[in-house]
């Protein structure tokens, strides 16, 4: 199948590299220069997001945010400019993490144009990315969802229609709700045992094989006692879900406390310099207002 892959990030390098090694002729932009890996594949380079549309049966994006997802859509050279009605029936899959209410106004639009839309934002981060592990939620046409889902496996382990176009982001934002507090859970955690004398890593080695065992306590409060916050997935992009979370929750009457005050914690973050670190470091909000740091012990 000839595939195209818009986006090739921290996330969008490997996925797009699992395609291309699973034998499919691959079709990629990119903003920048396109990754050394990528370019040493079989992979073809395209000045834009319409010439990879030309070339391809299903389009896949990975970008950071919501007007990204606009530009390579609806921009000049965009995705639309090479949508015709009564060409072969095109699928395009938004892999990026935005708002739903759009996804939801841009599957109309593109439906419009003659092509199939599937939302289908992933969890996993870089490691997942690499290791073609990732969660996949979707939401679309169940006809549709099954023609890509070949293409979906060679990239995710746990891949879920959840229901119609936008319910694949709805159910991504709730996934970035969860995560941030529990990074603020296990921050707070390991601060209050850091603060209170006992050695942290310890503590997450005893509280691992407890009820408080969770994948973030595993990996990220390992990189908050090793101080590794290189970027899996950075705090920027992290406040941009929180954000859609908290507008979304605005739009339909819900209160959501803990992940306004996890966003809040973000901000800290980011006001002090640290937007692109790992999300993990979340920690370093809750260090500063304790004047400790967890890998003190």
């Amino acid at each position: 199948m000839n595939i195209g892959f818009i986006g090739l990030g921290i996330m969008g390098a490997p996925m797009a590299l699992h395609l291309a090694n699973a034998g499919h002729a691959l079709f990629v932009h990119t903003r920048g220069k396109v990754p050394d890996s990528v370019a040493a594949s079989s992979a073809t380079a395209c000045a834009s997001a319409a010439e990879v549309t030309r070339h391809s049966d299903v389009v896949f994006l990975m970008v950071p945010d919501t007007p990204d997802v606009e530009a390579v859509l609806f921009g000049e050279q965009g995705v639309a400019a090479a949508l015709k009605l009564g060409d072969a029936r095109r699928v395009i899959v938004d892999m990026s993490s935005i708002s739903p209410m759009a996804t939801k106004a841009f599957a109309q639009k593109i439906n419009a144009l003659g092509a199939d839309y599937i939302d289908a934002p992933v969890s996993g981060g870089e490691v997942g990315a690499k290791a073609a592990s990732l969660t996949i939620m979707c939401g679309g046409d169940a006809a549709v969802f099954e023609r890509i889902r070949p293409l979906l496996e060679t990239m995710g382990k746990n891949i879920t229609l959840v229901g119609g176009n936008g319910d694949g982001q709805t159910t991504k934002v709730a996934n970035q709700i969860i995560v941030a507090l529990n990074i603020a859970a296990v921050g707070e955690a390991l601060l209050f045992a850091s603060k209170a004398g006992a050695d942290p890593a310890k503590v997450r080695q005893a509280l691992m094989g407890g009820f408080a065992s969770s994948r973030i306590l595993e990996v990220h409060g390992e990189r908050m006692i090793k101080r590794t916050f290189a970027p899996g997935f950075r705090i920027r992009l992290h406040q941009k879900d929180l954000n859609l979370a908290l507008q979304g929750a605005r739009e339909i009457g819900v209160a959501l406390p803990q992940t306004a005050n996890a966003a809040q914690l973000m901000q800290a973050c980011a006001a002090n310099g640290m937007a692109d670190l790992d999300h993990s470091a979340l920690v370093r909000a809750l260090e500063l207002m304790a004047d400790h740091e967890v890998a003190q012990g």
